[in-house]
C-alpha cells in the first residue's frame, strides 16, 4: 500500500513538473512568434497521437488564463483507414467538453491506389491532408491552424531537407500558406519529444496509431531520428545546440546568393559586428574536447 502511495505521489510530482515545463515552452513559443492574438479562432488538428493530444491540453490550459480572448476548435481528419477506431476521439473530446468536428475523407484509398507497394506514403498523404485542412479552415473562418510538431520534428525535417532535398529549411513555428489564406502555427516548437511522451503517458491519452504508414520501418525520417538519437547519446547536448542554431543564422556565412548580396560586397560595405566575428576560429572549452577517433574530426560534448 505504501509503495502505491509513493508511486502516485511521484507520478503527481512528475506530472506537475512536466505540465509547467510544457506550458512555459508553449507560452514562450506563442509569444516569440505571435502565434495567437485576440479574437483568433484556432483550429487544433488532432491525429490521435501523443503530440496533438498534448498540444490541445496545453492550449486549453493557457486559454483559461491568457490575457487575450481566443477560440479553440478540435478537428480530426478521418482518412478511412481500415480498422480506424472512429469512436475514440469523439468520446474523448466530449469527456473534456471541447468543441470538435470530424472531417471524413477517404484519402486512404487514394494513397494506396497511387503509391506503389513498399514506397513511402507520407508525401502524398500529407499533401492530401493539407488541402483538406486548409479548405475546412477557410470555410469555418479559422484564423490559425495549430499543428502538433515538436522540437525533434523540426530538427529531423532540417536534416531530411539537407540530406534528401538539397535545401536548408525546416518547419517554421509560424507559416503563411502559399495562397496567403491560412496561417499555420506550431505551439510545441520549443517542446522536447521526450517530455511530450512522458506527459501523454501520465495523462493516459487514448492514443490512436497510424496504421497507414506506421509500419514502414525504412522511412527516411526514422533513419534521421536514429542518427540524432545516436549523436545525443554520444554527445549530450548536441540536439539542443542544433536546435539553437536554427534560430541563430548568419546568412553572410552561407552560400545563398538570394539571401545575401555576395556580389555587392566591397571593402566599404558595413556588416553586422556579430557576423564579422564568425571569421574567427570557434572557441571550444578544453574540458569539452573528448578523444579523437577516425569517425569524427573532434568529439565535442558541447560547443557552448
Amino acid at each position: 500500500m505504501n509503495e502505491v502511495i509513493q508511486t502516485d505521489r511521484k507520478n503527481k510530482l512528475e506530472y506537475n513538473k512536466l505540465h509547467k515545463r510544457l506550458r512555459r515552452n508553449v507560452g514562450r513559443a506563442i509569444d516569440d512568434f505571435k502565434m495567437i492574438e485576440d479574437g483568433d479562432k484556432v483550429m487544433v488538428c488532432l491525429s490521435g497521437g501523443k503530440d496533438s493530444y498534448t498540444m490541445l491540453e496545453i492550449l486549453l490550459n493557457l486559454k483559461a488564463s491568457a490575457p487575450v480572448n481566443f477560440e479553440l476548435v478540435a478537428v480530426n481528419l478521418d482518412q478511412k483507414q481500415p480498422g480506424f477506431p472512429e469512436e475514440i476521439l469523439p468520446n474523448y473530446l466530449k469527456s473534456i467538453d471541447v468543441p470538435y468536428h470530424i472531417i471524413e475523407e477517404d484519402t486512404y484509398s487514394i494513397v494506396k491506389d497511387k503509391v506503389p507497394e513498399g514506397k513511402t506514403t507520407c508525401a502524398l498523404c500529407s499533401r492530401l491532408r493539407r488541402g483538406i485542412i486548409y479548405s475546412w479552415a477557410q470555410e469555418h473562418q479559422c484564423t490559425k491552424i495549430a499543428l502538433g510538431h515538436h522540437r525533434e520534428d523540426i530538427i529531423e525535417t532540417l536534416f531530411l531537407n539537407m540530406f534528401f532535398g538539397g535545401k536548408m529549411k525546416s518547419m517554421p513555428p509560424k507559416l503563411l500558406s502559399d495562397d496567403g489564406k491560412n496561417t499555420v502555427i506550431r505551439p510545441l516548437a520549443y517542446c522536447k519529444e521526450s517530455d511530450i511522451a512522458k506527459f501523454a503517458e501520465l495523462k493516459a491519452f487514448p492514443i490512436i496509431p497510424c496504421n497507414l504508414c506506421g509500419s514502414q520501418e525504412n522511412l527516411q525520417r526514422k533513419q534521421i531520428k536514429l542518427m540524432l538519437k545516436s549523436w545525443e547519446n554520444q554527445f549530450p547536448g548536441r540536439i539542443e545546440n542544433i536546435f539553437r542554431s536554427i534560430s541563430n543564422v548568419a546568412p553572410s556565412h552561407l552560400m545563398d546568393r538570394g539571401l545575401f548580396p555576395f556580389a555587392d560586397l566591397t571593402n566599404d560595405l558595413q556588416i553586422n559586428r556579430d557576423e564579422e566575428t564568425l571569421f574567427d576560429e570557434p572557441v571550444i572549452k578544453q574540458e569539452s574536447i573528448a578523444s579523437f577517433d577516425q569517425s569524427s574530426i573532434l568529439n565535442v560534448k558541447s560547443l557552448n
